[in-house]
């Protein structure tokens, strides 16, 4: 399959609304006591094995370098999403969804840390922006600093959303996109299991399997195996700079679908921060160019 960038982005794109969604079923399943990793465990064999019942053939053809790099991007995945699970049970949606945008930011100094791409001056801005639009986030010019432990957690996930982003950029794409959406699930599968059992046995009985269950499953199919899929797809036919762009609007769509479905009211401080980190994402996208001024001199 070959993708026109526009029809890319477009791809992109839907998988930027499917994350946005996604935060409220994770938030349920949190709030339903479902630790972050048994989460990851359900999410990744449900979306390994709806990629294996749909593109088995291919998969089935897996060489050492496919397994190499869904490997890689695999673990990349399992660490962000897992942070970011823990994260959100400590925040709200709004706030996971807006912080985790971040790795926008982050991805040109990913590039320059290990491809020698020296940041642009803009990307400077860029930062102070982002960080100010956290501040009013957090509502601390007016009750203080009072930074909670999961909008920390969101922001350490945004560096390894970073390092998947640059990633798929420079290495995934030489892989069937169907493979490494297998990788990424059992992947997701694999360490989300043994980090819960190694770490989270003990909560397994305090766990409302009632009210988890069902925001789990659709996790599984939409936000992992549709999203995560659609992801690997696009970037394998566009350029990293206009996919962290598109991929960054699940922010905007996390902080619109929380607010709609009543996990936390529209406030000022809440507008204002959002508005300040889409602003400083904005601009690193935009490419200024310098104006020369050009003088005819007459002897």
């Amino acid at each position: 399959m070959k993708l026109s960038k526009v029809q890319a982005n477009i791809v992109l794109f839907v998988t930027a609304i499917i994350w946005g969604a996604g935060y409220l079923f994770v938030k349920q399943a949190t709030d339903a006591q479902m630790p972050a990793g048994m989460i990851n465990f359900f999410r990744g064999a449900i979306c390994a094995g709806l990629a294996y019942l749909f593109f088995h053939k291919t998969i089935n053809k897996m060489n050492r370098q496919d397994f190499r790099i869904g490997l890689v991007a695999g673990i990349i995945n399992f660490l962000g999403y897992q942070i970011q699970t823990l994260g959100l049970k400590y925040t709200t949606p709004s706030n996971n969804a807006f912080l985790t945008a971040i790795y926008v930011v982050i991805i040109p100094f990913i590039s320059w840390i290990f491809f020698h791409e020296r940041p642009e001056t803009k990307s400077y801005f860029s930062v102070a922006i982002c960080m100010i639009g956290v501040m009013f986030l957090q509502n601390i010019f007016s009750v203080g600093f009072t930074f909670r432990l999961g909008d920390v957690l969101t922001i350490i996930s945004a560096v390894f959303y970073a390092l998947q982003i640059v990633y798929f950029g420079y290495t995934a794409t030489d892989s069937s996109p169907w493979i490494v959406a297998f990788m990424l699930g059992a992947t997701q599968c694999v360490f989300g299991g043994v980090w819960s059992l190694l770490f989270e046995h003990a909560s397994y009985g305090s766990i409302d399997w009632r009210a988890a269950i069902v925001p789990v499953i659709i996790l599984g199919i939409f936000s992992s195996f549709i999203a995560q899929t659609l992801q690997v797809l696009g970037q394998k036919f566009t350029n990293p700079t206009p996919a962290g762009l598109i991929l960054m609007t699940e922010a905007m769509f996390g902080s619109i679908f929380s607010v709609i479905f009543g996990f936390e009211a529209f406030t000022t401080h809440l507008l204002y921060g959002g508005l300040l980190i889409v602003a400083g994402i904005v601009i690193m996208q935009i490419r200024f160019k310098r104006k020369h001024v050009i003088t005819d001199r007459q002897n």
